[in-house]
């Protein structure tokens, strides 16, 4: 099949062939220690972002051979049907003659083989795919998924769904539910399940408990000085619900136990993750939440919107310190949220039966809102609070409180 002049066997052969010692004072030799330090840290950082990005802990255990999903990409998956279910390309991973075939219309978008060509070049976001070829045809053998693929977006500086990777950044884009139900391994019965979820929604709870009550994907920056990192604070550092995703979720090669849910779960027969976890919680913790666009919000509305944040909105309450959150200090019971009474209870399925106080820095990037979704904007979340927590607060005042919250 041809694209962008040149044939999948051709574009594949492309992409392989190219595409202190003593004597010194005290004060030079900390300095070399902190430089040394630094530079040991730095180095975690990259081999946690390579991590993130590209490890999949051995999970094509689950998602080739249990689920067969290198079957469903290679028939039906083109680059046109991954971007509508949310699916990112990182813009920095194309050569410039793809790049130049996509503006110019010869690559072909509705090609399952073009997705093979992208896969090989390691830039579907979250994806990592092996294609071999096969009496000179190019075959997806394997295919396993990574932390970016729910937790990294792109900037779509090149095109809608292709630009820059935003590692962080949750995809409410990604239908990760409509993904998993075109495995052939599903019955009818789990394929309505995961298509019940929607965009930017996900259960990471239902092969566990049989329960079905999606929360949104959470954002992965902003957590540096957060013990409690996850809706229901099941952890005391990100390495816990690492391991939880990536053995439980993903399907990586591993072990998770916790006596409080009771969870216990081996995959497989080595250990591919422990050994990543603390490289990879030195990359997350190193992503800040992005700070609000300039000209997003009205600053006028949102100096006096902080007003009725720390004062009659009571949001400072619980949203306290530079992190917004006592998430450090103690979790609320479920009757605390304002989406409680839910049906199942999200934190009925946790470790903890309780919810911790989410963090706001970087709340503009990432509606909906609560761990269901149910607040599309952050006037709805003020609305929400007011019923609920009866505050008497006026329309202007909550539009005011948006607008304080977008700034953050």
């Amino acid at each position: 099949m041809k694209r962008f002049g040149l044939t999948v066997v051709g574009a594949l052969a492309m992409l392989a062939n190219g595409c202190g010692g003593g004597g010194g004072s005290s004060h030079a030799d900390s300095a070399e220690m902190q430089t040394a330090q630094a530079a040991r840290g730095n180095s975690l950082i990259a081999q946690g972002r390579h991590i993130f990005r590209f490890a999949t802990f051995g999970d094509e255990a689950k998602w080739t051979d249990a689920l067969r999903m290198h079957e469903v990409i290679a028939a039906a998956v083109d680059p046109t049907t991954a971007l509508s279910v949310g699916l990112k390309v990182d813009a920095d991973a194309l050569p410039q003659a793809l790049k130049d075939g996509i503006v110019d219309g010869s690559v072909d978008l509705k090609s399952p083989a073009t997705t093979l060509v992208l896969l090989e070049l390691d830039a579907v976001v979250g994806l990592k795919g092996r294609v071999d070829m096969d009496n000179g045809v190019a075959k997806l053998k394997r295919v396993g998924v990574t932390c970016a693929l729910c937790h990294s977006t792109v900037d779509n500086a090149f095109a809608p769904g292709i630009g820059k990777r935003l590692d962080g950044w949750p995809n409410r884009d990604l239908n990760v539910g409509a993904i998993i139900a075109l495995s052939p391994a599903l019955s009818a019965s789990e394929k309505a399940v995961f298509n019940s979820w929607g965009p930017g929604m996900y259960d990471p709870r239902y092969n566990i408990d049989g329960l079905n009550k999606p929360v949104v994907i959470p954002p992965a920056y902003g957590l540096a000085g957060i013990h409690k990192i996850t809706f229901t604070g099941d952890g005391n550092a990100i390495a816990y619900w690492n391991r939880y995703v990536a053995v439980t979720q993903m399907g990586g090669l591993g072990s998770f136990s916790d006596p409080r849910l009771p969870l216990s779960v081996t995959n497989g027969r080595v250990d591919l993750v422990s050994d990543k976890l603390p490289a990879l919680q030195a990359y997350q913790l190193s992503l800040a939440a992005p700070a609000a666009p300039s000209g997003s919000f009205d600053t006028d509305a949102a100096a006096r919107g902080k007003l009725v944040f720390e004062g009659k909105g009571q949001c400072a309450s619980c949203h306290t310190g530079a992190r917004f959150t006592d998430a450090n200090t103690m979790l609320h019971p479920p009757g605390d949220s304002v989406v409680e009474p839910e049906a199942p209870s999200y934190a009925s399925r946790s470790a903890t039966k309780m919810y911790r106080t989410s963090p706001l820095k970087g709340l503009w990037q990432h509606a909906p809102y609560f761990h269901d979704g149910s607040a599309a904007t952050l006037e709805d979340v003020g609305i929400a609070y007011n019923t609920k927590r009866a505050l008497g607060l006026t329309p202007q005042e909550i539009a005011d409180l948006a607008q304080y919250l977008k700034s953050l």
